[in-house]
């Protein structure tokens, strides 16, 4: 009998996972993403450039979109309004107790900079700015970092990729599998591993951190009632 109750069971289940989709799409629990929708979604840029959209801009022009869009946040040469980031400046910082990280200062590429602004900004209107508009305020940003030193330069996507950002190259591929792959791998030592007999350098009452006298016993906590 419990045999033939657990068949059941697993043929109830074969076809309720089968009937999934379709009872999906059917109570509008789900449906299939159409090519349009997923285009909208793939608007990532890479280093190399790959992603990029059609379109140029410069300085001069991102300025104008810049004050209008952007600089009620970021502040009208990029340094910052009120507590909002800082996108221009903090060169010679990021070793220093206070590190500016800007783009000229540590974002690793341009593309970087344009992927940024073409999928989340301007704050609360994400994706808005046309392909020409976010060209020109990349520009402009370089332009504030002195990346680019013409205002006049034109940005697009054939030349976008080949400008260098000053701390490219603190930015590099994760290699702890190989670098320290023997650190993590070799075989752990169990016996005598000091170099030498362990010694003492130093005494806590010689730092002045051992208590004058036996410290009072805890009181006792009071019955739970």
């Amino acid at each position: 009998m419990s045999r033939s109750r657990n068949r059941l069971s697993a043929a109830i289940a074969t076809v309720l996972l089968a009937a999934t989709p379709v009872a999906a799409e059917r109570l509008n629990i789900g449906r299939v993403a159409t090519p349009e929708e997923i285009k909208g979604w793939d608007i990532d840029v890479r280093p190399d450039g790959q992603g990029l959209p059609v379109g140029k801009g410069t300085a001069a022009l991102g300025e104008t979109v810049f004050q209008e869009r952007c600089a009620s946040c970021h502040g009208e040469f990029g340094e910052g309004a009120g507590r909002w980031p800082e996108l221009a400046g903090g060169s010679g910082t990021l070793k220093s107790d206070s590190p500016v990280k800007t783009i000229g200062s540590y974002w690793p590429y341009a593309s970087t900079v344009f992927d940024f602004i073409h999928r989340a900004m301007p704050f609360g209107a994400a994706q808005t700015l046309t392909p020409d508009e976010t060209y020109s305020v990349t520009a402009y940003l370089l332009y504030l970092n002195d990346i680019l030193k013409d205002q006049d330069f034109e940005l697009n996507e054939k030349n976008l990729a080949s400008i260098r950002l000053p701390n490219e190259k603190n930015f590099f591929m994760d290699d702890r599998e190989t670098a320290e792959k023997e650190f993590w791998t070799a075989k752990p030592c169990m016996t005598n591993c000091l170099p030498k007999e362990a010694s003492i350098t130093s005494r806590a009452r010689i730092l002045d951190v051992t208590p004058d006298k036996a410290a009072e016993p805890a009181k006792k906590a009071p019955p739970v009632q």
